[in-house]
């Protein structure tokens, strides 16, 4: 029986879509995290003159405010991946739930624009 749940969670299209989708959308925000990190880490090591040199007349260097926008940055990343695994993932991952439970797997939306799963009709 666990077999046969497995096989038929691997072969629904709506899980095929979601490790897909999910993946891509990861990695990418994932990269995008690192070149923001390594390129601030970067320009500690590399232009500490930079980094250390006042902004106008004060007394912030520009170390202060990139390293906030590091930190707002990767709020930012993390509550645009919440909004979107809320909406699609979730609605996803229910779709391939009810499909297991039912036995069947319906196919997945072809529309890459079409977020909404296909369900299983009681």
């Amino acid at each position: 029986m666990e077999a046969d749940l497995v096989q038929r969670v691997k072969s629904d299209p709506n899980y095929q879509k979601l490790v897909r989708t999910r993946s891509r959308y990861g990695w990418m925000l994932a990269l995008s995290v690192m070149i923001v990190y390594y390129g601030f880490t970067a320009l500690n090591a590399w232009d500490k003159a930079f980094m250390a040199s006042k902004i106008g007349n004060g007394v912030m260097s520009w170390g202060v405010p990139l390293g906030l926008f590091v930190i707002l940055f990767t709020v930012a990343v993390t509550a645009i991946y919440v909004r979107r695994a809320n909406r699609e993932f979730d609605a996803l991952t229910d779709a391939i739930h009810q499909n297991a439970a039912a036995g069947t797997a319906q196919p997945a939306a072809t529309n890459a624009h079409v977020t909404q799963p296909t369900k299983v009709r009681a």
